[in-house]
């Protein structure tokens, strides 16, 4: 997929998958803004190589690349029964607000109906601007507690075990 700010969406290779990690350290700097978020910006509690290199073999991570080579962002998701579960979008600090990551979720919605996917689903921050906003924009809706697959529920609740304050985060889907 090219776009208008030159780069190109495409699946992520095995060699790209040890710079994603510095990639969402790149990314997570933006949560230094917001100071009970900040501990993201502080942990090193990333998707690992290894794990990348998983979604790499399952066929569900894309790379955002600047001349086929610079890699700016990426996505990375998991089949979670009949929807595409998004793990992580990042975006480089440098490359932010330049169109990357709506790219990035543009594509993976495009490929999870090729793949035959119902819907596309993710969590977020309810109160973070470049989240749940970001997202509606792109055609996710807010799912309540009625709504929400056992899944998204159990995520939710482990992102809090995980530190995130409680209420923050959202399950989001979008129907393809």
């Amino acid at each position: 997929m090219k776009t208008k700010n030159d780069f190109i969406v495409r699946p992520t290779n095995l060699a790209d998958t040890a710079l994603l990690p510095a990639i969402e350290r790149s990314a997570a700097t933006l949560f230094l803004q917001d100071p009970a978020l900040a501990f993201i910006a502080q942990a090193d509690a990333g998707i690992s190589e290894h794990q990348h290199r998983q979604y790499v073999a399952q066929g569900t991570s894309w790379v955002a690349v600047e001349n086929e080579q610079q890699v700016l962002g990426f996505l990375c998701a998991q089949p979670e029964e009949n929807t595409l579960h998004i793990l992580e979008v990042s975006v480089a600090q440098s490359a932010q607000g330049q169109g990357v990551g709506k790219a990035l979720v543009q594509q993976c919605c495009v490929e999870a109906k090729q793949l035959g996917f119902a819907a596309v689903t993710l969590t977020t921050f309810t109160n973070v601007l470049w989240n749940k906003p970001f997202y509606e924009k792109l055609g996710f809706v807010v799912l309540d507690a009625q709504t929400m697959s056992e899944f998204l529920r159990c995520t939710l609740r482990d992102e809090e075990s995980h530190g995130f304050p409680t209420g923050s985060r959202c399950a989001m889907r979008k129907v393809l």
